[in-house]
C-alpha cells in the first residue's frame, strides 16, 4: 500500500468530499473549509480544510459564527498533516478545547489478518433495531463511561433511513452484551470508517475487540470495499497493527461550545 497515495485518497474522498452521516446532516463548502451541520443529537464540525497563514484565523472565526448562530457546539476535526502547520494553536487561541489525539489508521482488506474467531460463548449479532439499538448504547456508556443518548439518535436515524449505509453488531455472551461496533460504509468510495468498537471492561483482553474488526471487515469486502479506516486510541493501535492495519497520520478533535 502506497502510504502516500492512500492518505491523499482519504482527503479526497471522506473529508473534501465528505457525505452527510444521518438524517437532517447536511455537507456544504464555505470558502476553503468544508463542514457538516446535523441537527442537535448529530455530528457538528469541520471535516476538512486548505488554510494557509493569510485565512486561516478568518475562517475559523467563520465557522464559529456560523455554528454559534445555530446554538451549535462544534467540533474541528484537525489531522497532523492539516496546513497551516499552528492551526491547532491558532484553534485554541479562538477557544476551543483539544480532545485526546488519535491516529489515523488505513487497512487494505486483502491484507489483513482476519482469521481471528471470538471467545467461547460469545456470539456477534446484528443490530437492526431498537432493542439492538439499546444493547449497543449499553455497552457504550460502559465501556466508555460515556453518555450514549446520541448514539441511539444516530444509529436509529441512520438505521431508518439509510440502512445499506450502516453496519452495526453486538457481542452478547450469552443474553448480556459485552462488545459493540460499528462501520459506516460510504458509497462510490473504496473506504469503510470503523467507529466505536469498545468491550465491556471485565471482557477485555479476551479477543472481542479483534473479533469486531474482523467481522466488519469481512462485511465490507463483501460490499467490494477496499480500505478500512479507524480513528485509532492509544489502547487500539497496537491491536490494528497486529492485523495489519498502518498509521497514516494523527487526528485530534478541537471542540467550540457557544
Amino acid at each position: 500500500m502506497d502510504h502516500a497515495e492512500v492518505l491523499a485518497l482519504f482527503d479526497r474522498d471522506l473529508r473534501e468530499g465528505a457525505r452527510p452521516d444521518g438524517p437532517g446532516a447536511r455537507v456544504e463548502r464555505a470558502g476553503h473549509v468544508v463542514r457538516q451541520t446535523a441537527p442537535r443529537h448529530g455530528w457538528n464540525g469541520v471535516v476538512w480544510s486548505a488554510l494557509d497563514d493569510a485565512d486561516a484565523d478568518a475562517a475559523i472565526a467563520g465557522q464559529i459564527n456560523h455554528f454559534t448562530g445555530l446554538g451549535r457546539e462544534f467540533e474541528w476535526k484537525l489531522y497532523g498533516h492539516d496546513l497551516p502547520v499552528d492551526l491547532g494553536q491558532r484553534l485554541v487561541a479562538s477557544g476551543f478545547t483539544p480532545g485526546p489525539e488519535e491516529t489515523l489508521m488505513v487497512g487494505e482488506i486483502g491484507e489483513l489478518l482476519l482469521d481471528t474467531q471470538p471467545p467461547e460463548g460469545v456470539r456477534v449479532v446484528p443490530v437492526t433495531d431498537r432493542a439492538g439499538v439499546a444493547l449497543m448504547a449499553e455497552v457504550h456508556e460502559k465501556a466508555f463511561r460515556a453518555d450514549a443518548s446520541w448514539l441511539r439518535h444516530q444509529l436509529l436515524a441512520q438505521l431508518a433511513a439509510g440502512p445499506d449505509t450502516v453496519v452495526a453488531v453486538v457481542a452478547l455472551a450469552g443474553r448480556e452484551p459485552v462488545g459493540a461496533a460499528r462501520m459506516e460504509l460510504v458509497p462510490g468510495t473504496p473506504f469503510a470508517g470503523l467507529w466505536g468498537g469498545g468491550t465491556v471492561e471485565a471482557w477485555r483482553g479476551r479477543g472481542i475487540y479483534r473479533t469486531l474488526v474482523a467481522h466488519r471487515a469481512r462485511v465490507a469486502a463483501e460490499h467490494r470495499c477496499r480500505y478500512l479506516q479507524v480513528d485509532a486510541s492509544g489502547q487500539s493501535r497496537p491491536i490494528l497493527e497486529r492485523l495489519g492495519f498502518v498509521p497514516l497520520s494523527t487526528t485530534t478533535p478541537y471542540v467550540y461550545v457557544p
